[in-house]
C-alpha cells in the first residue's frame, strides 16, 4: 500500500504520471501504422522516430539542467505545451518535413515509455517530498501507476482506430483521432502541473551552493553520475531496438495482427510488468538497489532473445508476457538508485543527465530498425541485437556498483 503520510504533491505527482503514460501508451500503439498510412516508406519512419529521439535529448539537457534554478513547476508546464504541440502537428500534416520539425521540437513517445523533461524532474521532487526511507517504496508505486496507465493506453490505442473505420477498414483518421487524445491530454497534464506547489521545489540556499562549481548542474555527484549514464546510454541502445511501437509492428508482420488485439497484448504486458515494481520495493529492501536491479533484469533480457524464435503467435506473446513480469522490475530500484546516491540540491540535474543519456542510447536504433524491418529476412534481428547488449549492461552495472551504498543508506 501507499504510505499513509503520503502528500498532496506526491499524489499530484502520481497523477501526473498516470496521465502522461496513458498517452504514450496509446500512441505507441498506432504511430508506426499511422505513419506508415501517411505514405512514408519504412527508412523514413525509422528516421522520423530516430530524429524524434534527438529532439528529446537536447530539450531534456536543457530543460532538467536548469529546472532546479528555474523552477520544476515552471519546467514541467514548459514541457506539457511541447508535448501538445507534438500531438497537434502529427495530426494536422503528412508533408514530411513538417513532421520532421515537430519530431524534433516537440514531445513524441514512439516507445510507450517516458519522453522529454518530464521523469527527471518528477523523479527529483519525488525524493523532496517524501522520506528517505519510503522512497524506493514510493517510486515503485510511481513506476506501477506508469505500466497500468501505459496499458489502459495500449488497449485504447487499439480500440480507437476501430471504432472509427470505414467500409475500407481502419484509416488515418481512426489514427489520427489517438494523436488529437494525445494533444488533449497534454493541456491535461500542464493543468495538474500548474497545480504543484513550492515545496517540489529546491530551497534557496540549495540553489547557490558551489553554484560556481557546477557543469550540467552537477557538482559533487557529477562523477558517479556520468559512470551510471555511461551504463544506461548502453541499456537504452539495446532497448532501442524493440521500442514498444516497433515490436508492435514486429508482430504485425511476422503474424499479420491487427491493432485491437496488440493493443490487448501490450495491455497485459505493461500490467505484468506495473505488478513486479511492487515486489522489486521488497526485494530492494532486502537485498540492495544493485543487485535487485540485475538479478532481476538478466533473465528478462534472456527471454527477449527467446521472442523472435517462437513459431507461434500465442508462444511469442506468452514469452513476451513473462519478460515483462520481471523486466521492468529494476525501474523503480534504478530511479531510487540515483536519487539516493546524489546530493538533494543536484537530483534534478543528476536524473536528467541520466535520462538523456538514455535517451541518446535509444536515439540511434530506430532508423536502423527501419532498415531491418525493409528486409523481411532481418526482422527478427532487433530482438537478437537488443538481448545481447542489455546483458553486456546488466553485467557491468553489477561489477562498477555493487559497493557504491546510498548517501543516506536507505
Amino acid at each position: 500500500m501507499l504510505p499513509e503520510s503520503l502528500g498532496r504533491d506526491a499524489l499530484l505527482l502520481l497523477s501526473t504520471r498516470l496521465i502522461r503514460l496513458f498517452a504514450y501508451g496509446a500512441l505507441s500503439i498506432v504511430l508506426v501504422l499511422y505513419l506508415r498510412g501517411l505514405g512514408l516508406s519504412e527508412p523514413q519512419t525509422g528516421l522520423l522516430l530516430t530524429l524524434t529521439l534527438v529532439g528529446d535529448i537536447a530539450i531534456s539537457l536543457f530543460l532538467t539542467t536548469r529546472a532546479d534554478r528555474l523552477g520544476r513547476r515552471r519546467t514541467l508546464v514548459v514541457g506539457s505545451g511541447l508535448m501538445v504541440a507534438a500531438g497537434l502537428a502529427f495530426a494536422a500534416t503528412h508533408n514530411f518535413l513538417l513532421l520532421l520539425i515537430a519530431a524534433t521540437i516537440g514531445v513524441i513517445s514512439p516507445s510507450g515509455n517516458e519522453v522529454g523533461p518530464f521523469l527527471p524532474i518528477e523523479q527529483a521532487a519525488l525524493a523532496h517530498v517524501v522520506t528517505p526511507a519510503s522512497r524506493t517504496h514510493v517510486f515503485a508505486w510511481y513506476t506501477l501507476a506508469g505500466s497500468f496507465a501505459t496499458a489502459l493506453g495500449s488497449v485504447c490505442g487499439g480500440l480507437i482506430p476501430q471504432s472509427v473505420k470505414n467500409t475500407a477498414g481502419i484509416s488515418v483518421d481512426g489514427y489520427r483521432a489517438v494523436l488529437l487524445l494525445y494533444a488533449f491530454l497534454g493541456i491535461v497534464l500542464l493543468a495538474v502541473f500548474s497545480r504543484l506547489s513550492l515545496a517540489t521545489e529546491v530551497e534557496e540556499i540549495e540553489k547557490t551552493t558551489h553554484s560556481g562549481n557546477k557543469l550540467l548542474g552537477l557538482s559533487h555527484s557529477r562523477q558517479i553520475v556520468l559512470k551510471l549514464s555511461a551504463l544506461f546510454a548502453l541499456d537504452s541502445f539495446g532497448g532501442g531496438f524493440v521500442v514498444q511501437a516497433f515490436a508492435v509492428y514486429w508482430f504485425y508482420l511476422r503474424f499479420g495482427t491487427n491493432p485491437a488485439v496488440l493493443g490487448s497484448v501490450f495491455f497485459g504486458a505493461n500490467c505484468f510488468a506495473g505488478i513486479s515494481a511492487l515486489l522489486a520495493s521488497r526485494l530492494a529492501s532486502r537485498f540492495g538497489l544493485v543487485r535487485t536491479m540485475v538479478f532481476t533484469h538478466l533473465p528478462s533480457n534472456v527471454l527477449l532473445l527467446v521472442i523472435p524464435l517462437m513459431p507461434t503467435f500465442r508462444l511469442a506473446v506468452a514469452v513476451l508476457l513473462l519478460r515483462f513480469s520481471i523486466s521492468q522490475m529494476d525501474v523503480p530500484t534504478r530511479q531510487s538508485y540515483v536519487m539516493a546516491v546524489v546530493q538533494p540540491e543536484e537530483r534534478s540535474a543528476a536524473a536528467g543527465v541520466t535520462g538523456v543519456a538514455r535517451s541518446v542510447g535509444a536515439a540511434i536504433p530506430p532508423f536502423a530498425v527501419g532498415l531491418m524491418f525493409a528486409n523481411p529476412a532481418w526482422i527478427n534481428l532487433p530482438f537478437f541485437i537488443a538481448g545481447t547488449l542489455k546483458i553486456v549492461y546488466d553485467l557491468r552495472l553489477y561489477r562498477m556498483f555493487v559497493n557504491v551504498h546510498p548517501l543516506d543508506n536507505k
